[in-house]
This record gives C-alpha cells, structure tokens and sequence, in this order.
C-alpha cells in the first residue's frame, strides 16, 4: 500500500532544515512512502541541494507563500494566512492528495484548521492530541495532552475509544485496556465529571480497567490512559522536566571528581542505553485524533532524527486503518445507546 504524507516543510523551530532531511530517510527506509513538501519552493530546493538530492517520483514540492509561526494567535492563521504551508498540507489531505499531514507548527494553530478544513468524525465531538509515552512496559498512549481544557464525561469516553483504537491499530492488541486519570482509584473520588465519565467507561463495550493514578502510566498498568487536556498538558511538561533534571542530576554527580569521572567511563554502556532508552524524541508525533484526516503533531524543536518519528506516527496510523477503526467503534457505541 502506498502512502502519501504532506509535510508541512516551514513549521517548527528550523524549518526545511529539519523537515527536508527526515522526509528523504524516511524515503530511503521505506518504498512505499511518497513524500509532499509543502512550503516556500526556493527554501525547500535548496535544502535539497545541501542534502543532494532532487524531486522525483516519490517526491515531490508543492508551492505555499505563507507560513504559520510558532506566536501566531489561532485564529489569525485560519482567518489570514489560507496558503500557509500548514494549511496547503491539510488541504491536500482534505483533497484526498495526501493520506496524512506532518506538521511541526504551532499548535493551536495546527488545531484550528486541522478541525476547519478536515471536520471532526461521525460521532466525535472534540478533537483530542494523543502521545506515546515510555512505561516500565514498554509505552502508554495518552489523550487528551491539551487540546481540551475543559471536558464533559462524553468527551473522555470519546477520547477513550480513539485511544483504544489507536492502541489496537499501531500496537496490533485485540482488546487495549483503557485506565481513566483520577486522584484515587476508587469510584468515589475525583470530580463529577471524571465520575460521570468513569460510569459511561465501565459501561461501554471498552475494555476499562478502571481509575488509575499518576505513577500508573509510568508503570503501564493500561495501554491508554485517559484524561482532559488541562491534566494531561501538565502531566506531560511535568515528566519531561523531571527528564530533563535527572539527566542533568547524573551528569553532575558524574563530573564532580576524578574518581566519579572514571566511574563514569566504566558505566559509560549502561549510560548510553538508558539515554538511548529515555530518549524522548523518539517518543515524538502527538496525534490529532478524531478528525476525517490523519494530522500529526511534531515537537516544534525536534530536530531530524526525532522528526523522522513523526512521519512515521503518520504512516502506521494511515496504514493501519486507525480512522476507519475510531469510526466502527463510535458507530457501535450509537447503537448500544440507542438500544437502552
């Protein structure tokens, strides 16, 4: 199956000079990819000259004169940039030119028309951003990470079934179990949506594992781990800044002398697997989820290599059929309430 992923080459902190060389690995690893570069032509042709490398069959350039910054207000990118490079690429999904969009823009930006031009699917009310993040397991999916503050007990059960669909899809698990974010794992405590929403949980035809806390995600008690987007953002900055400080806690401990130092030489293995294990751009590409196209989300200073991970978060959703599978279960919900 060949699959056609526009990339939405200016977005980001560095632009065509990220973009460009992960489209062209990605191409090299995979032949059955095709690539759209969407942007500023002279931009694009000239990191491809720096890369060596030319249009062709599997890629190709496709003109935008806008571009979407990073401090843009959402609603000025929709209303007044309509051939930014971001739109031009959901576009082409919209069109049915390109079976996904890659983008490393401005988020709320990339929301917004993400949700104008591709709408939301049948049975879905809210968009929701999904991530992978590692676990004692292996990895957890998690949504919503901040598209949504504020959420009714029918938007997390949506969210619920996007989560379990996309679990089932890229990890290929029958039956994903699905835990609901809370401050107790008993059914008495949290606030009256999240019980609310734990009830339509248990009551749904997903396997709900049931309330979970936070150390549960790192511990992988569920395959997806549901929350609003207020908690889920926090949740999020909050594991990446504590990366951040034990990365930087061992590296001091490691230079403090020259015995540590050698120490640090003889452990040198084991420190190389585990940065290469904790390693978050290879947990990068957060997932639009709900809309009638596949949008993916790259952190805006993601270099190539973590880039390139992005593009692949694409592919596997398209080619694992993650929209046709979040459409069948929505579908199925509609009916079990129907019939109550």
């Amino acid at each position: 199956m060949d699959i056609t992923v526009a990339i939405d080459a200016m977005g980001g902190d560095h632009g065509a000079h990220v973009t460009v060389p992960a489209a062209l690995e990605i191409l090299r690893r995979d032949t059955y990819v095709n690539i759209i570069l969407v942007g500023l032509t002279e931009a694009i042709e000239a990191e491809l000259r720096a890369c060596r490398a030319v249009v062709g069959p599997r890629l190709r350039i496709h003109h935008a004169s806008e571009v979407v910054t990073m401090d843009d207000p959402p609603a000025q990118a929709l209303r007044s940039k309509k051939d930014s490079s971001m739109r031009v690429a959901i576009n082409l999904v919209k069109s049915g030119e390109a079976n996904a969009c890659v983008s490393a823009g401005n988020t709320g930006a990339l929301m917004a028309i993400s949700r104008f031009v591709l709408k939301t699917l049948p049975g879905i009310d809210r968009p929701a951003i999904a991530s992978m993040l590692p676990s004692l397991k292996g990895h957890v999916y998690v949504l919503d990470l901040g598209a949504n503050v504020d959420c009714s007990a029918e938007h997390l059960l949506q969210f619920g079934i996007m989560g379990a669909m996309l679990a089932a899809a890229v990890e290929h698990k029958e039956n994903p179990s699905v835990g609901l974010l809370n401050i107790g794992e008993e059914d008495i405590k949290g606030s009256d949506v999240v019980k609310q929403a734990g009830e339509l949980l248990r009551n749904s035809h997903l396997n709900f594992y049931g309330n979970i806390e936070g150390d549960d995600i790192y511990k992988g008690t569920t395959d997806v781990v549901v929350c609003d987007g207020f908690v889920g953002n926090v949740a999020l900055k909050t594991s990446e800044g504590l990366a951040q400080m034990m990365g930087k806690f061992l590296r001091q401990e490691f230079r403090r002398n020259l015995f540590t130092k050698l120490l640090g030489l003889l452990a040198l293995p084991v420190l190389s697997a585990f940065k290469k294990r904790m390693d978050h751009r290879r947990y990068n590409g957060a997932s639009l989820l709900g809309l009638r196209g596949i949008v993916v989300k790259s952190h805006g200073s993601a270099d190539s290599f973590a880039y390139q991970f992005a593009i692949e978060t694409a592919v596997e959703e398209v080619r694992n059929g993650v929209l046709r599978r979040i459409t069948e279960q929505t579908s199925l919900l509609h009916k079990e309430q129907e019939t109550v």
